[in-house]
């Protein structure tokens, strides 16, 4: 980009990450900083080695539970503002996951939101994402596609009670594959609890805590092993496990099981197949493509830049729609590419997938990340 525009520009995409210059830090950044403003703790957000953190305060115990006790971390409430460098900065709600937040900027007479990853349908496990007026708005993609809308939060969980009080009554123990940090919890607010047990894997039981620890409502969980967990009790349970317990030996104590994967990416026809599972649940924390553009419409922003996903597609859409749009660069959802099924269904992923959304396709298909970014 010409040294000209980049001026004109509170945000900048560096190889490090975004990058704010009047202030001096980054926003996600993938690389190490000096000074990182952390929109939430999914692992492709939320990276180790910075020398200071800034993000809001739920997410203060999923950070130091994964980047260490000990980070240099300074957290806001939502609207709570601080000033650095002539930058006033403030969080706000992405609706998201468990302190999830949007990073407002304020420089002169310019004023820029950073989304991070939101999602616009509220779902009782964190504060519901708030349409922050902007001049400039940085918005994800992650299923920026006219395919993309999601089921209603009702008929996401009338559908799930219903499939896991059929198996139940057939003695079957229900699974359900979900990432553990962020959906495993929607689903446990969501559920009936009065169908049966419920049984976390290792995993899940961790981050239910600091979900808990937060004031969010969540039904009591067993473990596998813990005491009283018996073939009996199993045959009637839902189990909520990480993708990356899906063929391991860890499923074997479930016996002649059910299982079922929630995924944005069920929407997409084979999915379910390549996943080698029984049933697929579409459900997402990521803005589907509607919510992609209720909340883009709410900030009354006239220049918007797409950070991953469908970046090609939205910024069409958007300039077809008299916004001035185009793509940023970014390194999000690398994590997630490692949580993708084996050619036989199982086995488990790699790395720190397990804890994340799906922020990345599986799907051949779609418009490859990057495509139409700016460097």
């Amino acid at each position: 980009m010409p040294a000209q525009q980049e001026a004109d520009l509170l945000v900048v995409a560096r190889p490090e990450g975004l990058y704010c210059p009047p202030g001096d830090f980054y926003i996600d950044p993938w690389r190490p900083v000096a000074r990182a403003v952390i929109t939430h703790a999914h692992s492709d957000h939320a990276r180790a080695g910075h020398a200071r953190y800034l993000a809001h305060t739920d997410s203060a115990g999923t950070l130091r539970a994964r980047l260490g006790s000990g980070i240099d971390l300074q957290t806001l409430a939502y609207g709570e503002a601080i000033e650095h460098r002539g930058v006033r900065v403030s969080l706000h709600p992405a609706g998201h996951v468990l302190g999830s937040a949007q990073v407002r900027l304020e420089h002169g007479a310019r004023v820029w939101v950073a989304s991070g990853d939101y999602k616009t349908e509220p779902d009782g496990t964190c504060p519901p994402f708030e349409p922050v007026p902007c001049d400039t708005f940085i918005t994800e993609s992650t299923f920026g596609l006219p395919i993309y809308r999601w089921p209603t939060q009702a008929v996401l969980f009338a559908e799930i009670d219903a499939w896991w009080r059929a198996n139940a009554q057939a003695g079957r123990a229900s699974v359900l594959f979900c990432y553990a940090f962020g959906k495993a919890q929607r689903i446990l607010h969501g559920v009936d609890a009065s169908i049966g047990p419920i049984v976390v894997h290792g995993a899940v039981e961790p981050l239910n805590a600091v979900y808990r620890a937060a004031g969010v409502s969540l039904p009591p969980t067993l473990r596998a092993d813990d005491e009283g967990v018996d073939a009996a009790l199993l045959k009637r349970s839902l189990v909520l496990a990480p993708p990356s317990a899906q063929g391991s030996p860890w499923m074997r104590r479930f016996g002649n099981y059910a299982d079922a994967f929630a995924s944005g990416w069920m929407q997409l026809r084979g999915t379910r197949r390549r996943r080698g599972v029984d049933r697929g649940f579409v459900m997402s924390d990521h803005a589907d493509w509607p919510g992609l553009q209720q909340a883009i419409a709410g900030t009354g922003a006239e220049r918007v830049f797409v950070t991953h996903g469908s970046v090609q597609v939205m910024v069409r859409w958007l300039t077809e729609n008299g916004l001035d749009a185009q793509g940023f660069k970014t390194e999000y959802g690398d994590e997630d590419d490692q949580e993708t099924p084996s050619p036989s269904g199982g086995g488990p992923g790699r790395g720190l997938a397990a804890l994340d959304g799906d922020a990345a396709s599986p799907h051949p298909n779609l418009p490859p990340k990057g495509e139409g970014e700016i460097p």
